[in-house]
């Protein structure tokens, strides 16, 4: 089948590996200054500013039968155009959802589905209002383009209030939310078919540095069946709102096991990379399969599974000459804090998985060094 991405990334780069396999072929929609050395010789790279129709830039993509995306940042318009000419899953309202706080945090309310307090602003005094409603600390974030630590506050008294009010007539829309306790962060990923079959992986434990996420563990030690069904009934809801096709990833805060979304992802996700070697069907296959109305593979790996990032650095060597773990390099160029591979290694046991990836952890990221 005839698929095009919308990005050139490390995740257009990994699904589009993994769907060589299955006899697909791609082509890949770049911004105008988009780095496209993620996609090099895996298909044709049309750049989004050279077609001014839906007609000439479908054509220019290969007349896709599926267009998907490895990225929310994208342009609706553009998605709702090629949506007259083939599928385009996940969808675009899914998408236009997913890219703004404001939007997803509103949604998930709807559905009443918890989330930590949020109060959305957009000037100075909204922005006080809001903090003074919430109480410190108060993390702030903005609607658009934040990730990675990017574009993110924690506000821990009013002096850091006033600052930030300060800067307000410069910064768009933001969401500030209220602190909450959390034991840990888990992610829950899913794919559901065009004809609506449906599975999940095993809730992931994730570490974060710096705001980046550092590593997975799975499957994520002492979920009871009452956490699981949260997990379980949060994805439901989310997938029949929309009549979702594709992987959609929920990152979610553990507060004594019981769940409150933290933001969503319509893609496949840098916590799912483990699924890569865990004998399993891999999330970028099964966002595959699913798109094209395939039935998704199994998801429960054999052993245990993690993932360490790669950031802003390559492994040493004698990492990688261990047997349980596998490299998995994007090709990018390296810079500070930058995603440019990931480690993935499996044991028969947790506790000998977690001194595998503390371990690498400080081998990459000796004494706390700064990403």
């Amino acid at each position: 089948m005839r698929i095009a991405i919308v990005g050139c990334g490390q995740l257009a780069r990994m699904l589009a590996l993994a769907g060589w396999e299955m006899g697909h072929h791609f082509s890949f929609l770049a911004d105008p200054d988009e780095g496209t050395r993620c996609v090099e010789g895996l298909g044709p790279v049309v750049y989004s500013d050279q077609h001014h129709s839906s007609d000439a830039l479908f054509e220019a993509l290969g007349r896709p039968e599926v267009v998907t995306v490895e990225k929310e940042h994208v342009s609706v318009a553009l998605l709702e155009s090629l949506s007259t000419h083939c599928r385009v899953a996940p969808s675009a309202d899914a998408i236009r959802v997913c890219q703004h706080r404001g939007r997803e945090k509103t949604l998930l309310q709807s559905l009443d589905i918890a989330t930590a307090p949020f109060h959305v602003v957009t000037d100075a005094a909204s922005l006080n209002e809001a903090v003074n409603t919430v109480g410190y600390p108060a993390f702030v974030k903005s609607c658009e383009q934040g990730y990675d630590g990017q574009n993110q506050w924690l506000l821990q008294d009013s002096a850091a209030l006033t600052a930030l009010a300060q800067q307000m007539p410069t910064l768009p829309a933001l969401v500030v939310e209220g602190a909450i306790r959390f034991d840990r962060e888990l992610s829950l990923i899913v794919a559901r078919s065009v004809s609506g079959d449906t599975v999940m992986y095993p809730l992931a434990e994730n570490k974060h540095r710096e705001g980046i996420l550092l590593t997975s563990e799975v499957p994520a030690a002492n979920i009871s069946q009452q956490t699981q069904q949260q997990a379980t009934d949060i994805a439901q809801r989310l997938l029949e709102h929309w009549s979702y096709v594709g992987v959609l990833s929920i990152e979610l805060f553990d507060e004594a096991g019981v769940l409150r979304v933290n933001e969503l992802a319509p893609r496949v996700h840098n916590s799912g990379h483990w699924s890569q070697d865990a004998g399993v069907t891999s999330q970028f296959s099964n966002h595959l399969r699913a798109i094209t109305d395939r039935r998704p593979g199994n998801t429960i790996p054999a052993e245990y599974a993690g993932m360490i990032n790669l950031l802003g650095r390559e492994a040493d060597d004698a990492l990688l000459q261990a047997g349980d773990t596998a490299l998995h390099w994007y090709d990018k160029s390296i810079r500070g804090r930058r995603k440019v591979g990931h480690l993935n290694l499996q044991s028969p046991q947790r506790e000998q998985l977690r001194q595998r990836l503390n371990a690498l952890e400080a081998a990459l990221y000796p004494d706390g060094a700064p990403l």
